[in-house]
């Protein structure tokens, strides 16, 4: 994930300059829903559980270059006593996670749910001391952030944490139903914030396949990162990551077009090529000086496992941003 490993392992011609490609990934890179976070210049990133494999608990990888990762198992050996709890039941595993820096504190928020339904919940753990290279010690679990069921227009999973330069937190969720949803954060405890109970809609498609938001700050915009259409059926999934962009975190986010995307609105960024099938469950994420971009694919390649990606965001002159092509030129 640094410009110089990113040029060779693109596999720039001798003799003559060729476009950069996004990096070819090495080592344990199998993982769903993806967030990655760079501490002291390492690489940890943190994935959906495997079904019935460790009671479902999520996954976690370690790279000391951002390019050759390493299985480290996982963050839990059994999901929360509060997951049964509220879901009447434990699910098979504990869903897209996302992690974020604040204060010197790392903050994970997983999903809950049952598949198909919104009977869900989001949850908190946080680690004072965390350290790459033992990720998975010094968690303490929080419990529920925010819940959704039946009676709810949403759906509670796929957490995505944003701190702003005012000061204040926000977590953005939603699956499927009426989309995406904000909610301000209490910065320190990572729990929502009691004063203000405004749930705000960013993104919807009138109850199509939109989930997994991301978003990321830059050049006076904030960009909202969506997944769009079906995801988790191998190489015959249909994901495909869209954006949008707004002046506040609140929103209005609006396409290229200007079309709002609370009316089903979105750029496309990144759809399948090649090998490289359903891309989706992205995170955008400061990455030093630079912006990237992870996401998982399905890989036709290898009997269509999901495995992890990231990707340059580069900024245009008109403030959207493009990745390079994968390797092959696919």
């Amino acid at each position: 994930m640094r410009p110089a490993p990113l040029l060779l392992l693109a596999g720039v011609a001798l003799g003559g300059a060729a476009s950069p490609t996004q990096p070819i990934l090495r080592g344990d890179v199998q993982i769903h829903d993806p967030t990655v976070l760079r501490v002291n210049g390492a690489y940890v990133a943190f994935g959906t559980g495997h079904e019935y494999i460790d009671d479902g608990t999520l996954r976690v990888k370690t790279s000391p270059d951002g390019v050759t990762w390493t299985d480290a198992g996982t963050l839990t050996q059994t999901q929360p006593a509060w997951v049964n709890g509220a879901l009447g039941t434990n699910p098979p595993n504990l869903w897209a996670p996302n992690i974020t820096l604040h204060g010197g504190t790392a903050y994970l928020y997983y999903a809950a749910s049952q598949f198909g339904k919104n009977t869900s919940a989001i949850g908190l753990t946080t680690n004072k001391t965390f350290d790459p290279n033992h990720p998975t010690r010094g968690w303490t679990d929080l419990g529920i952030v925010v819940r959704s069921g039946p009676g709810d227009n949403f759906n509670a999973i796929d957490a995505a944490r944003i701190d702003t330069p005012d000061g204040r937190a926000w977590l953005a969720f939603g699956s499927w139903w009426d989309g995406i949803k904000l909610r301000e954060l209490d910065p320190a405890s990572g729990k929502l914030k009691t004063r203000n109970k405004t749930l705000y809609r960013l993104a919807s498609r009138g109850g199509q396949g939109i989930e997994a938001p991301s978003i990321l700050q830059h050049g006076g915009y904030y960009y909202l990162f969506t997944s769009w259409d079906r995801c988790c059926a191998g190489v015959n999934s249909t994901y495909r990551i869209m954006m949008g962009r707004a002046r506040t975190v609140t929103g209005p986010y609006t396409d290229r077009t200007g079309r709002p995307l609370t009316d089903g609105g979105g750029t496309p960024l990144l759809t399948s090529a090649g090998r490289y099938i359903g891309p989706g469950g992205q995170e955008a994420f400061h990455d030093g000086a630079r912006d990237t971009l992870a996401y998982h694919y399905y890989d036709a390649d290898d009997a269509g496992l999901s495995k992890l990606q990231t990707a340059t965001l580069r900024w245009g002159a008109d403030g959207w941003p493009t990745l390079d092509p994968h390797p092959g030129g696919s």
